[in-house]
């Protein structure tokens, strides 16, 4: 007979070690992402062009609001444009600098500086990438309606206010946007001037007009160009976007020390967060967008985390994907990751041969590009369908939204979370029940053969409950309120087939409700109690001692028909002394 040759079972060190390297393999990029680059190479080319020639003002115009100037802008675009295309979980994605993101990086700019952002950019990629390892990415779609509606609406506010002081041909800074923006407004009144203004509301009617008739025209880019036209045809005194690199820079390491990787924790969490959360969003706008596509999330988290640690190492500010730069590109054709890529391709020449003519574009003009981007960012229609559904989704909503404006973004979605869960579980609650329900109705206890006498004694001395819903922390002392109020009972019977939830809080609850209820001589029975939950019970205590005095069944009428025997026993002993 022969014998099975002896295998050595994997150590622990070999398992983790197999483990780690099925989560990487299972992150990277496949050649069948790749061979689809082959499918429509012409639709690609179109929209990956069509994207390049509407993220040029974005790229340039979030780069100026995020402290670190219009090159930084473009050279994110570039490389987080390629890199997440060429990593990331998504065929369609397109990736860069976005408003949501600009308004993390204005404080961390105000209190830390160039090197600041650089070295948050660095740490929120190595986050990204823990994440992605982590699986993190599948739990983002838990996140609310109302908290992500109160977050874009917060962000359109913030970005729209961003560019009041560049709109009024004022220059300021400063960490806080609503303060900024009332200071530059008092600047303005004290020494009015048209032109930048005037420029501002014609480029951001222009953009919003065309777009609401002809969707797939470049406006923003053609309304730009214009206004860059006509500003330098009549000399006007508008500030411009200055000088623009020539080339892309050589990848350089950002000064870094221990002490800036403790200070800079906490804004690169903020960062590395809202870099996932933008970014899964926008996928999942994308897939409901495309026919076929579907987004792998954790992937995308990996391909978000490669981007970002390579910006900051040719001076790129932290980058996410853009939902409006992704809608545009899968209603352009997109069908991989070829139209991404040429999109990066596309700012990259314009780097390459246009840079001198682009520095002319006056600050005005992108100022208008932004607020009609931030005005397009409010899907009005959800807003109101939100705000007439509940009052709950009405209050996380506000909460959100008042947050991102007057907090921060990472702060704002916490705290939109915390009310949604904290509304959430009031609301289950109030699902809690207790009935009290007929003994009539509870099988065959009560059929005819039993004397009338045995009956309406049943009736007298015997009560039935039934709980339904969720027995836990946030509403268990209020569903079994009714429980400690009845009198001139001497059997309680707990029907718990219906209960759906029971939990520490909930048992403990329940356990001291059948502990004062036997305190007051009431025989307390329990039927259907799910297995599931026998633990919780046991841990009190109480569960076993209803066990030793068989007062626990599986089924009503099992119940039923011991209380008979109960309250009759007892009214015969009280017959009995009393002769």
């Amino acid at each position: 007979m022969s014998q099975e040759p002896d295998v050595a079972p994997l150590s622990s060190d070999q398992s983790v070690i197999g483990h780690v390297l099925r989560r990487v393999r299972s992150l990277t990029p496949r050649r069948a992402d790749y061979a689809q680059m082959r499918v429509a190479p012409r639709k690609d080319l179109i929209a990956g062009i069509t994207v390049g020639v509407v993220a040029l003002p974005l790229a340039l115009g979030f780069g100026i609001t995020s402290g670190l100037g219009a090159g930084a802008g473009l050279i994110t675009a570039i490389v987080a444009g390629t890199l997440a295309a060429l990593f990331g979980g998504s065929n369609v994605q397109v990736s860069g600098p976005t408003g949501a993101m600009t308004v993390v990086l204005v404080p961390i700019v105000a209190v830390y500086g160039t090197n600041g952002v650089l070295v948050v950019g660095l740490m929120a990629g190595v986050l990204l990438i823990g994440m992605a390892f982590a699986g993190v990415g599948r739990y983002v779609r838990f996140i609310p309606l109302p908290v992500i509606e109160g977050f874009t609406l917060g962000i359109a506010v913030i970005i729209g206010l961003q560019q009041v002081p560049a709109a009024l041909g004022m220059t300021a800074e400063g960490q806080h946007v609503v303060a900024v923006t009332i200071g530059a407004i008092a600047d303005w009144v004290a020494n009015p001037d048209w032109a930048a203004v005037t420029v501002t509301i014609a480029v951001t009617t222009l953009i919003l007009g065309v777009m609401r008739l002809r969707p797939g025209v470049p406006i923003a880019l053609i309304s730009v160009i214009a206004a860059t036209a006509v500003t330098a045809i009549l000399d006007l005194p508008l500030a411009t976007i200055g000088a623009l690199p020539s080339h892309i820079p050589a990848p350089a390491l950002p000064d870094l020390a221990w002490t800036d990787i403790r200070t800079l924790a906490v804004p690169a969490l903020a960062v590395a967060a809202l870099a996932a959360l933008e970014s899964l969003l926008s996928a999942t706008v994308a897939d409901a967008m495309s026919v076929s596509d579907r987004h792998d999330p954790d992937r995308e988290l990996f391909g978000q985390g490669i981007a970002n640690i390579a910006v900051p190492l040719f001076g790129g500010i932290p980058a996410t994907a853009a939902i409006a730069r992704t809608a545009v590109n899968v209603r352009s054709g997109a069908a991989s990751r070829l139209a991404a890529l040429v999109h990066a391709l596309v700012l990259l020449l314009i780097v390459l041969a246009l840079a001198d003519a682009v520095s002319k574009i006056p600050l005005a003009a992108l100022s208008g590009v932004l607020i009609a981007t931030a005005i397009r960012m409010v899907e009005v229609s959800s807003v109101r369908v939100l705000l007439r559904s509940s009052r709950s989704d009405t209050a996380v909503l506000v909460v959100t939204f008042v947050a991102t404006v007057a907090l921060d973004l990472a702060t704002a979605v916490i705290l939109g979370i915390i009310a949604a869960g904290a509304l959430a579980l009031r609301q289950m609650a109030k699902t809690a029940t207790l009935h009290e329900v007929p003994l009539e109705t509870l099988g065959n206890a009560t059929e005819d053969h039993h004397n009338e006498e045995e009956r309406s004694l049943l009736d007298a001395h015997v009560v039935a409950y039934r709980f339904e819903g969720p027995l836990f922390f946030g509403g268990a002392h209020m569903a079994l309120l009714e429980l400690t109020e009845v009198s001139d009972i001497r059997v309680v019977i707990l029907r718990l087939s219906h209960v759906t939830t029971l939990d520490a809080t909930g048992a403990a609850v329940l356990a001291d409700t059948i502990r004062s209820l036997e305190r007051r001589d009431v025989a307390v029975l329990m039927s259907g109690l799910p297995t599931r939950f026998v633990p919780a019970l046991a841990a009190n205590g109480v569960f076993a001692q209803l066990v030793d005095r068989g007062h626990v069944f599986d089924h009503t009428p099992e119940a039923i028909a011991h209380a008979r025997r109960h309250v009759t026993r007892d009214h015969h002993h009280v017959s009995d002394s009393a002769s």
